[in-house]
């Protein structure tokens, strides 16, 4: 796996809401996330389990899993956003070797934005960032991702950034811990 270069900066031009009142730009900048992210994305996680699926994870696993993950890029990296240093958003990828494609396919999961900083570009940035650092690595084939079914409002955003919907359902079957 190649390194990821540096960060990148994205600007944002806030119109409506919160921020917005000031009508000024923001700089957000993406990068890949460090070990000094691993409170901050494990919250992300266990808010996202809440808000999408009604779970409510075991904030102890889940930072222990995300520091797994920090500690070994084998299992995937996450590229987090940030406004004045403060982490808003995240995206996790996980990687899924394709036999049919001689390639990897980059997963994108643990998709989260901060609630105040939603329906602002964020994820636009972070997802602009992935796709253009897949798009330079010669062994990834495309991107994927899973969505919670009712999440309309996420359906429509994937949509908007070129991403179809394909014809299979994903099956699970989850041991007990």
């Amino acid at each position: 796996m190649k390194r990821i270069p540096s960060p990148c900066r994205t600007h944002l031009r806030f119109t409506n809401g919160g921020l917005a009142r000031y009508n000024r730009r923001i700089e957000l900048v993406i990068r890949q996330s460090k070990p000094a992210d691993r409170d901050v994305i494990a919250a992300f996680n266990v808010a996202l389990a809440q808000e999408t699926e009604n779970l409510r994870l075991d904030p102890a696993i889940v930072r222990a899993g995300v520091e797994g993950l920090l500690r070994d890029a084998a299992r995937g990296l996450y590229f987090v956003a940030e406004y004045q240093g403060a982490v808003i958003g995240q995206v996790l990828i996980t990687y899924e070797w394709s036999d049919w494609r001689n390639g990897n396919f980059w997963w994108l999961q643990s998709v989260y934005v901060q609630r105040e900083f939603r329906a602002r570009g964020v994820f636009r940035s972070l997802f602009a960032h992935v796709l253009a650092q897949a798009a330079a690595q010669k062994n990834v084939c495309g991107l994927r991702l899973y969505m919670e079914r009712e999440n309309h409002r996420a359906r429509e955003v994937y949509h908007r950034l070129g991403l179809n919907e394909t014809r299979y359902q994903v099956f699970e079957r989850v041991f007990p811990s």
